[in-house]
């Protein structure tokens, strides 16, 4: 018997061409992973620019009433101009820009220890105001010399912040007390401690009424990068390279270390480590006094690098920054460096932005809301882009209220 041959399909006899253009653009499109280290920060960051535009549109009441809309596409052309003048287009912007990253990348450390740990530690604060008191004391009571006195300050810094850090740590392993809880209530400890400190005739300064410390003697102040220029108003010092070292610190403990790897298995699957005979007690306590001692450096360079004396807001946001710039970063320490430099950058060119276009310097911390916002919210980015996500790998893992 003769075969008759099936008759084709419209579908088969009408094939889509995969070299076209649009599938090939679909193709490559869908093979977009947002869970990938650098692709979510990219478009979290893509996002918050594209937000931030129409922000600016929205401040320029004027334009808009007049139906001006290429004016205001000038706005927010200058706008971003200005930001990114005001960061890297002169050697004042560079040195601010070192000034802001240089807190945020160490406090942002200590976030990224205890993230990669399973833990939260929202204390940079509290630990950078105890890294700043211990800073601030070796730096008005010695007069030098001066490659003694700084790395004395630094040490000491390091140390005040890993005891407070210490305290989450212990309340944590020991008593069952949740690190978020703890870590909060430490803040609010620590400032008024300060503030305490500062109405002693230890700390407070004589001809000063308001509580503000007495000032770090010149030879107790780190080095400027830039001193050799003698332009007095370029402020960036050597804080920033204690903050790289940190880097690299982190990089080489996470790494090429036992505890690193044992850090990391904690964060990953506290049960299996415990299994494998860890000891999450114990990795908890060195986690927060890892985390409490970076923070404190980023206390002790404000004081001792960019402050000169000590005061009770002198940390500002900066510890609560830190979570966006870890979060960002995704926990690693490049990522975590490269997080906290692009913050540095957008606080050191908003202060440009608003002199220059009138835009206020408030757009900066509307676009650090949104990144943090879109770097928590994956499927977000996966509705607005249309690229594959993974909930299973897409941030830090933290044990559960109870735990």
């Amino acid at each position: 018997m003769t075969e008759v041959a099936n008759p084709p399909t419209p579908e088969a006899s009408e094939p889509d061409d995969p070299t076209g253009p649009s599938n090939i653009f679909t193709r490559i499109w869908a093979r977009i992973d947002t869970t990938n280290a650098v692709v979510l920060p990219g478009l979290a960051i893509l996002s918050a620019l594209i937000i931030g535009a129409f922000v600016i549109a929205l401040s320029d009441i004027d334009k808009i009433q007049d139906g001006d809309w290429f004016g205001i596409l000038d706005t927010i052309v200058d706008a971003y101009w200005a930001l990114i003048e005001g960061a890297f287009f002169s050697l004042n912007g560079w040195s601010e820009t070192l000034i802001a990253t240089t807190p945020l990348l160490l406090a942002g450390l200590a976030v990224a220890v205890t993230f990669r740990a399973g833990l939260f530690n929202i204390g940079g604060t509290g630990q950078m105001l105890l890294g700043g008191v211990f800073a601030v004391y070796i730096g008005f009571t010695m007069t030098g010399p001066g490659p003694i006195q700084v790395p004395l300050a630094v040490c000491a810094g390091l140390f005040g912040g890993m005891l407070w850090g210490l305290i989450p740590g212990i309340l944590k392993a020991r008593a069952g007390v949740h690190e978020v809880i703890s870590t909060i209530m430490l803040n609010f400890i620590a400032s008024s401690f300060v503030l305490w400190l500062l109405k002693t005739d230890a700390f407070g300064r004589e001809d000063r009424a308001d509580p503000i410390s007495k000032l770090v003697a010149d030879e107790g102040r780190l080095p400027r990068v830039f001193g050799f220029l003698d332009r007095p108003e370029l402020r960036a010092h050597f804080g920033f390279f204690i903050a790289i070292g940190a880097c690299i610190f982190f990089w080489w403990l996470l790494e090429r270390t036992t505890l690193g790897f044992e850090i990391r298995s904690q964060g990953s699957n506290a049960d299996a480590a415990r299994y494998a005979g860890m000891k999450p007690a114990s990795l908890i306590i060195i986690s927060f006094a890892i985390a409490g001692s970076f923070a404190g450096l980023a206390g002790a360079t404000e004081v001792i690098g960019t402050q000169g004396r000590l005061t009770q807001t002198f940390a500002g946001n900066i510890g609560f920054d830190a979570i966006a710039v870890a979060l960002l970063g995704r926990s690693t320490p490049l990522g975590t460096a490269l997080a906290a430099f692009l913050f540095g950058a957008l606080q050191a060119g908003g202060q440009n932005m608003q002199v220059k276009t009138g835009v206020p310097i408030d757009l900066v911390l509307i676009m650090r809301a949104l990144i943090v916002l879109f770097i928590a919210a994956p499927q977000l980015m996966k509705l607005i882009w249309r690229v594959k996500t993974d909930d299973a790998s897409t941030g830090p893992k933290f044990a559960g209220w109870g735990s």
